[in-house]
């Protein structure tokens, strides 16, 4: 059986996200908020999809989860992998890639799972590489910005490395290993790569083409053609350019879920909830690996602690969360066993600049937190 929210409005949440949808920042919100595994409250407001037909978001949409891909699938395989002693996270990722042993032979993978690797923020790899099998190259030989464990650089090139090894590691797909591991010991009929033709009615629509990545390319990367730019409406398909050149599953990106699957994952980062991992691994998840540095970063998500993150004020330093491009975001407070789950697509039908949601999210958790704390329970 699908991971079935029940609809239990709060309505100070619901007039928030209805108010954003009246001006214009994303077409549709589904959300959760649970507290000791369970949701407690939950709806969906606006349109899934507003082109090419309308369709009315439910607490069944399943979301382009975006970049919630890198702690949900590949940061919850590194800690299985982890726990298992199949890797350590003082190896350095040339043990792995030789091709990291000459130029960037500094780099473990704390590095990358904490961002601290020095590596962009981003590249376009369909314009760097000729294909698939070259992409490892083409990271490895990116000027580093900053010593690995000097500065936190939030990187889409480092959890693609790490997808990547996970299947040199395991001789699987990512999708195949992500289902072995995690989707059906937790039974999720709702969350997946690449999303069939006959699922596309039930998935939130994404962004009209690839404005948004054309015009980063042609900006910093003038003068290289691109033959794969995408046109129409993005639906029933990753969003990320990336992603989509390395087959619509990556470390990064690709992963599409509900709001009901994506709060089952969730909790198998807290302790006292998670079926797939042991409560010394679960303490990696909110442990500050970045003291001093510019970002709070734990094993694969990012600390409340970091000024202006997305956390807001209601919640702990110690929370620990992540957002996606596509206008998602999970955090997660262990301590009272608290998940706060807001999915949007806010690059649908909407003009360039996408809206920055972030004070949305924030004023999410306040009224979520305070919700929670007036039913009772821990504060």
């Amino acid at each position: 059986m699908p991971h079935t929210l029940n609809a239990n409005p709060e309505p100070n949440i619901s007039n928030l996200l209805r108010s954003r949808i009246e001006s214009g920042d994303f077409p549709s919100a589904v959300y959760t908020v649970a507290q000791n595994g369970r949701a407690v409250f939950a709806d969906a407001v606006g349109d899934a999809v507003r082109e090419p037909q309308r369709l009315p978001a439910s607490l069944e949409t399943i979301y382009d989860l975006a970049s919630l891909t890198k702690p949900l699938v590949t940061g919850m395989l590194c800690a299985r992998l982890l726990e298992r002693g199949e890797i350590a996270l003082d190896d350095p990722v040339a043990k792995y890639f030789s091709e990291f042993g000459e130029k960037n032979s500094g780099i473990l993978l704390r590095h990358l799972l904490t961002h601290t690797s020095g590596l962009p923020a981003w590249r376009p790899l369909y314009l760097l590489a000729k294909d698939r099998e070259e992409v490892i190259a083409a990271i490895a030989n990116q000027h580093l910005a900053y010593q690995p464990g000097e500065r936190v650089v939030y990187s889409d090139l480092g959890f693609i490395v790490l997808g990547i090894m996970l299947q040199k590691l395991t001789g699987k797909s990512l999708p195949q290993l992500a289902e072995e591991e995690i989707f059906k010991l937790l039974n999720l009929q709702q969350t997946f790569f690449n999303p069939s033709a006959a699922k596309q009615t039930g998935v939130a629509a994404c962004e009209n083409g690839n404005a948004y990545e054309r015009d980063m390319c042609e900006r910093d990367f003038s003068g290289q053609s691109y033959a794969g730019w995408r046109s129409g409406i993005i639906w029933g398909e990753v969003h990320d350019g990336n992603a989509h050149f390395l087959g619509g599953a990556a470390g990064h990106a690709g992963l599409f879920s509900s709001a009901g699957d994506t709060l089952r994952l969730a909790n198998q980062f807290v302790a006292r909830s998670s079926e797939l991992l042991s409560a010394d691994t679960c303490r990696l998840f909110h442990e500050n690996m970045t003291q001093g540095l510019n970002e709070a970063r734990s094993f694969a998500w990012q600390l409340a602690a970091t000024k202006d993150s997305s956390a807001g004020q209601s919640l702990p330093a110690e929370a620990f969360g992540h957002t996606g491009f596509t206008g998602t975001s999970c955090w997660i407070d262990a301590a009272r066993r608290r998940v706060f789950i807001l999915l949007t697509n806010r690059t649908h039908e909407r003009q360039l600049p996408f809206a920055n949601i972030n004070a949305t999210r924030r004023e999410f958790h306040t009224l979520g937190a305070a919700a929670l704390n007036r039913l009772g329970g821990p504060q």
